[in-house]
C-alpha cells in the first residue's frame, strides 16, 4: 500500500496543474512517481530541473540510465528499476543484457564501467570516497566534467529511490 498519494491530474491546479501539463506534454503520461511528487510543487519542479539540466550535458542519455540502474540496484528501488529498465529498452534503446549489467556496475565498455562503479562507490561510501576511487574513473577517461555529472545523477537517484522507497510509490511501469 502507498504511504504518500498519488495525485489525480484531472484534480489538481495551481503550479502542480502546470508541472503536470509539461510532463504530459513531454511523455504523453504523468508517471506515478511525478504525480506523487506533485503533493510539493517544489519537490517535483526541482526534479524536473536538475533532470532536465543534465539532459544537456556530457553524459549521454544511455548512460544516465544504465547510472540509474546501478543507483537504483543499489538503494532497492523497485519503482526507479522498472522505469529505468522500460526507458533504458524503449527510449534510448539499449539492450536488455547491458541494462541488466549495470545494476551491478559493470559494462562491456571500460569507460562506462568506470563511470558505473564510480557511482556504486559514492553509494557504497556515501559520497566519501578517496583519491584511488576518482583515480580509477580518471584512468578510464572519465573527464573531470563527467565526474561530476555522474555524481549529480547519482544525487538525482538517490533522491527518486529514497522517494519512491519512502511512498512505497505503485509501479506504473512493467516489473523487472
Amino acid at each position: 500500500m502507498t504511504r504518500l498519494t498519488a495525485l489525480n491530474p484531472e484534480e489538481v491546479t495551481g503550479k502542480t496543474k502546470d508541472l503536470f501539463n509539461a510532463v504530459q506534454a513531454k511523455l504523453g503520461v504523468v508517471p506515478n512517481m511525478m504525480r506523487t511528487m506533485g503533493n510539493s510543487p517544489a519537490v517535483l519542479e526541482g526534479y524536473l530541473n536538475l533532470s532536465g539540466a543534465l539532459s544537456h550535458g556530457k553524459l549521454s542519455a544511455k548512460t544516465g540510465e544504465l547510472i540509474a540502474l546501478a543507483v537504483s540496484e543499489s538503494n532497492s528501488c523497485d519503482y526507479c528499476l522498472a522505469a529505468h529498465t522500460f526507458i533504458g529498452e524503449k527510449l534510448v534503446k539499449a539492450d536488455p543484457a547491458v541494462l541488466k549489467a549495470a545494476r551491478s556496475g559493470n559494462s562491456d565498455d571500460a569507460k562506462t564501467e568506470a563511470i558505473l562503479q564510480l557511482a556504486k562507490t559514492l553509494i557504497s561510501k556515501g559520497g566519501l570516497v578517496n583519491d584511488e576511487d576518482v583515480n580509477k574513473a580518471k584512468n578510464a577517461g572519465v573527464s573531470d566534467a563527467e565526474i561530476a555529472e555522474t555524481i549529480a545523477h547519482v544525487a538525482l537517484n538517490v533522491l527518486t529511490n529514497y522517494f519512491n522507497n519512502v511512498a512505497n510509490t505503485e509501479i506504473d511501469f512493467p516489473a523487472v
